[in-house]
C-alpha cells in the first residue's frame, strides 16, 4: 500500500510570476527593511488578483456574479477529485478530454477536475503564456450534465482562455462560470510532480478572502498517493 504525502499545487508568488498576455507583474517593495536602519521588516504588494495560482468567481464576468463572501469554508474542501494527465490535440482543449471524461466510473462521486497538459513544464518560457491550452465552453455544460458534484475545476493552463483565441476564452469563462451553477476555476496550478498515475486523495483550497473580489490567489494542499 502506497504511503500519501501532503504536498503543494500552488506556486509562489514573486516578481518572475507570468501573467496572462504579459500585462501585469506581481511586486513586492519593503517599506521598512532592518538592514537600512529600521526596526523590522515591512513589504507591500501591488498585483492583480488573477495571478499566479488563483481561483476566478463568477463575479468576474457577471456583475451580479458569486465573490467569495457567497461560499462557505467546506465548499473548498475536495474528497473525491478527479485527477486527468492529457496531451492535448489542439490549442482548444475539448473532444479528447470529454473523450477521456466519458470512460470514468461513478461520475456523480467526484467533486473537483483537476487537468495536467504538461504545460506547467513550460512556466519559465513565453510559450506559458502565449500559446496557452484553453478549453472550450461546452466542457462546463458537459460537467454539468454528467458530473453534476464537480464544483471546480483546475488545471496548469494559466487561464480557461488561450491567449490565442481569447473571444472563445471570454465564452469559455462565461459558460464555466454561471452563477446560475458556477463551476469555479483554478488557473495556473502546479502540477508538475504530478505523474500520470497519481491518484489525488484530497484537495484543500485556501483563496486569499478579499471582499466582492472577482478574483482571488490562493494555496492548494493536496494529500496525494
Amino acid at each position: 500500500m502506497k504511503k500519501s504525502k501532503l504536498i503543494y499545487l500552488s506556486y509562489i508568488l514573486d516578481e518572475n510570476t507570468p501573467t496572462y498576455g504579459n500585462r501585469n507583474r506581481f511586486i513586492c517593495e519593503k517599506k521598512s527593511d532592518i538592514s537600512k536602519g529600521n526596526v523590522a521588516n515591512d513589504s507591500t504588494i501591488s498585483t492583480t488578483v488573477h495571478v499566479g495560482t488563483h481561483i476566478d468567481m463568477p463575479y468576474h464576468f457577471f456583475e451580479g456574479g458569486q465573490t467569495i463572501e457567497n461560499f462557505d469554508a467546506s465548499y473548498f474542501r475536495f474528497t473525491n477529485v478527479l485527477f486527468i494527465d492529457i496531451l492535448p490535440k489542439d490549442i482548444i482543449v475539448k473532444d479528447d478530454l470529454i473523450a477521456l471524461l466519458k470512460t470514468q466510473t461513478n461520475k456523480n462521486s467526484y467533486d473537483m477536475l483537476v487537468v495536467k497538459t504538461g504545460i506547467c513544464h513550460k512556466r519559465d518560457n513565453n510559450e506559458f503564456w502565449q500559446t496557452n491550452y484553453g478549453f472550450d465552453p461546452s466542457i462546463a455544460e458537459y460537467l454539468r450534465m454528467e458530473y453534476p458534484n464537480i464544483r471546480v475545476i483546475g488545471f496548469d493552463s494559466i487561464s480557461v482562455s488561450s491567449f490565442a483565441n481569447r473571444i472563445l476564452g471570454k465564452e469559455s469563462h462565461r459558460a464555466f462560470l454561471n452563477p446560475k451553477q458556477p463551476i469555479l476555476l483554478v488557473e495556473d496550478m502546479d502540477l508538475t510532480h504530478l505523474k500520470k498515475d497519481s491518484k489525488i486523495d484530497k484537495i484543500d483550497i485556501a483563496p486569499l478572502r478579499i471582499a466582492q473580489c472577482d478574483g482571488l490567489p490562493c494555496t492548494i494542499i493536496a494529500e496525494v498517493i
